[in-house]
């Protein structure tokens, strides 16, 4: 790799960083990322950045605020320290349920939070399975949008034997689910569902043929597991052989692992731009790596080539 490229990382997913560095074939970037007595982010870089092309890979999970916080004074560092372009490699892009004013009085943070990149010095956005792809339209600056989808869908190949069916546990995922479906050639299966409130779902009805098959349900994250586990019973009530789901995002907040336990789902693949700690971790999750495909999403960047090719 040329000199100038750099790559600098804060907590929230270490060794999703190291990973990438790894593929890469360069060190980490030296810099102290820690916090004040009191809780402040305190961060120092520990080496020359001057002109150097610097990617910062920092997933803003939870602890969503301070792995936020985290990459702003970071970003902020290294836009003092003269880097020669600043790219935020996010992973994960939190804050992005909230895209639209869907009730009265109630914030864009999605918005919100490109403003606070852009501020903090971001030249450049790489992240991977936006919640809404319209929230590149928040961004003044380039954004590089990748997708999980090659990383999944190598997984999940082994299931075209098993007469699969992709499924949509939402309206919401039935774009990624279609590009899905047709990658792996099978039908494609969508859920109608009412809303209760922000955590929990009621099923309506199953749209496609279900009965007999082995049902890969697909979605950008899981949080609480509300949809997707009342997606995946009523799945199985309607007599589908095995429910399993393909997720990017693993979240696993509040009782996301037992309801996921009760479940008819047989397994929840994820991918680990977030990480799966040892609180996280449960016989049905399985995680799949996807530094290899930031890795090269970064190599293509440095050297301005085509980053879009890569799904073709």
């Amino acid at each position: 790799m040329q000199e100038k490229l750099m790559v600098f990382s804060g907590n929230a997913n270490m060794k999703l960083s190291c990973d990438i560095c790894e593929c890469l074939g360069i060190k980490r970037g030296e810099a102290f990322v820690g916090q004040f007595s009191e809780g402040e982010i305190r961060v120092k870089i520990d080496q020359n950045v001057r002109g150097k092309d610097v990617f910062v890979i920092q997933p803003t999970c939870p602890p969503s605020n301070d792995s936020l916080m985290e990459l702003l004074i970071l970003m902020d560092a290294l836009a003092r320290a003269s880097a020669g372009r600043l790219t935020a490699v996010v992973p994960f892009y939190g804050y992005a349920r909230q895209d639209r004013k869907d009730q009265p009085r109630v914030p864009i943070t999605a918005k919100l939070v490109a403003n606070l990149l852009t501020t903090a010095g971001a030249n450049r956005i790489l992240t991977v399975d936006l919640h809404a792809g319209q929230i590149q339209g928040f961004f003044d600056i380039p954004v590089d949008h990748l997708f999980a989808a090659p990383v999944l869908i190598d997984y999940f190949e082994k299931y075209k034997k098993e007469d699969a069916v992709v499924v949509a546990p939402d309206v919401g995922a039935v774009k990624m689910a279609r590009a899905f479906a047709k990658r792996l050639e099978v039908p494609l299966g969508i859920v109608d569902k009412r809303r209760i409130d922000a955590s929990s779902a009621e099923v309506m009805n199953i749209l496609g043929e279900v009965e007999g098959k082995t049902v890969i349900i697909i979605d950008d994250m899981i949080a609480t597991a509300g949809s997707i586990t009342e997606a995946a019973n009523a799945i199985k009530k309607k007599g589908a052989k095995k429910v399993v789901a393909g997720v990017t995002h693993g979240i696993f907040s509040g009782p996301a692992l037992e309801r996921i336990d009760k479940s008819a789902l047989e397994e929840v693949v994820v991918t680990d731009t977030i990480p799966i700690n040892n609180g996280n971790t449960h016989y049905k999750i399985k995680v799949l790596g996807v530094a290899s495909l930031l890795a090269e999403a970064i190599k293509r960047i440095h050297n301005e080539e085509s980053v879009s090719s890569l799904f073709v």
